[in-house]
């Protein structure tokens, strides 16, 4: 079973606890344990401390918190996996390791079998345990031992990009996450508690294009301000919160940002009054108390009484969760995104929230509508595809075929724009990750795409300025 240490947890208030509870977290502390860090129980009850040993190395104190949950659940599932065979992990063989795989993918006794990409996390971990481990403890590995392409899973993984289309993503959200209705009334029948704050986060997501763990980050402090007179504010995602460290800029319409302050003023502003009246804040450990914000740095009363004043773009995920403000009514969070209770929401909390809202649309007879995370940002990508397609077509339509070459050369095409908004450093990989399911895109769905934009008010703005582009006089006067 894997568990995860909890340093934020006040053990000297826990009914029952004794001196020894207490001294035991701290040496925790002391001894370098990190807050969420996962460590695993055998089915004896006991700990394997070599096996633990690897999320203290340095290789894996490094990584986020998401990598530290995938890493320790691949390595468990393939720790029960041996159990069964009555293996023990470091006397596993390459056989051991083919098995696996066939168990996972193709074994019909398995009704848990996954597809070749779920494969290949379990892979990854896997690898990354067991280069570690083996010079470390004299054995051998397993994994090493099989050719890339024997246990690799085959097929590109552009085959298993998804997307949605406009209405499509509308109909998957208003089942799913707001509780309507085929006729877009409330269903009676619908059971959760969380519908505008789950339906502004996937707003984020589709509006924003951000990956999931870098929108589950956002500061209330990052969030743009109503604007009515402007269509989209340019924001910065942190590079403690990009992938691979790549902060970047990202626009976000009015529309999302709407959803999303409606969210901070409406249900979120609820959980934190709650939580403030139960004094759940006041009773944390280890809370870093915001002072103020200073242009691009935070000012930050530190848990042993320091002031230290961080770079919001050097903030990551975790410390972020701990960041909290003092109002009149109380501590409050600076996380944007919060459970019932009222703390911050850990990433993977929302693969639960995607998970349920599958279900629901699934029950409701409508199976293949479903979405993840990931699965919005796809579609975020097709969209802005599909726009600026017809932006470049029409930009260029008037150029011959030399000029039009000049023109990319210099300013880059539609997949230069792509790769801006998703945050890719080369457009390159862009194409390498988005381009399989657009070679058959026609222009009928590119136009229905387009239009969910409002396509002539963009245009307009777009090439308002372009000598030879006339656009209407008495709207441009308004």
């Amino acid at each position: 079973m894997v568990f995860h240490y909890d340093l934020n947890r006040r053990f000297d208030t826990v009914v029952g606890a004794t001196d020894v509870a207490v001294t035991a977290a701290r040496d925790l502390e002391a001894r370098g344990r990190k807050h969420g860090q996962p460590f695993l129980i055998s089915p004896s009850g006991r700990p394997d401390v070599r096996v633990n040993a690897f999320f203290s190395s340095r290789k894996m104190l490094g990584k986020s918190p998401l990598t530290w949950r995938k890493y320790s659940y691949s390595l468990g599932l393939w720790l029960n996996f041996l159990a069964v065979l009555e293996q023990q992990w470091d006397a596993a063989t390459e056989e051991d390791a083919q098995y696996f795989k066939e168990w996972r993918i193709t074994e019909e006794s398995n009704l848990n079998r996954v597809d070749s990409s779920t494969f290949r996390g379990d892979l990854v971990a896997l690898r990354s345990f067991y280069r570690w481990a083996a010079p470390k403890f004299g054995i051998i590995d397993p994994v090493a031992l099989i050719d890339d392409h024997d246990l690799m899973p085959s097929g590109p993984r552009q085959k298993d990009i998804k997307w949605l289309d406009p209405a499509g993503y509308r109909r998957w959200r208003d089942l799913g996450l707001r509780g309507l209705d085929v006729d877009g009334r409330p269903d009676p029948g619908f059971r959760g508690r969380n519908e505008q704050r789950d339906a502004a986060f996937a707003e984020g997501l589709y509006g924003t294009g951000l990956r999931l763990t870098e929108w589950a980050s956002v500061l209330i402090c990052e969030l743009p301000e109503d604007d009515p007179g402007r269509g989209y504010a340019t924001r910065w995602l942190a590079n403690a919160c990009a992938k691979g460290g790549y902060g970047h800029k990202y626009w976000m319409s009015r529309r999302t940002s709407t959803e999303v302050l409606s969210y901070v003023e409406g249900a979120r502003a609820r959980v934190v009054r709650r939580a403030q009246h139960a004094g759940r804040y006041e009773r944390l450990r280890r809370v870093r108390l915001v002072l103020g914000v200073d242009g691009d740095r935070l000012v930050v009363m530190e848990p042993d009484g320091r002031q230290t004043t961080p770079a919001i773009d050097a903030i990551g995920p975790v410390m972020r969760r701990r960041l909290f403000c003092r109002t009149p009514q109380g501590l409050e969070p600076m996380a944007v995104w919060l459970n019932e209770d009222g703390l911050p929401r850990v990433p993977h909390g929302w693969e639960h929230t995607f998970g349920n809202a599958n279900a629901r649309i699934a029950g409701l007879g409508f199976p293949g509508l479903r979405a993840t995370p990931h699965h919005l940002r796809h579609s975020f990508c097709l969209r802005w595809y599909s726009i600026g397609k017809l932006v470049y077509e029409a930009k260029l339509e008037h150029l011959g075929e030399t000029e039009r070459k000049d023109f990319r050369e210099q300013f880059g095409d539609t997949w230069d724009l792509v790769a801006t908004m998703v945050g890719h450093r080369n457009p390159q990989t862009t194409r390498e990750h988005y381009l399989e399911p657009f070679r058959s895109l026609d222009v009928e769905l590119l136009l229905r795409h387009a239009a969910d934009a409002n396509l002539p008010e963009f245009l307009a703005g777009f090439l308002a300025r372009h000598p030879r582009v006339r656009t209407d006089p008495v709207g441009d006067a308004r």
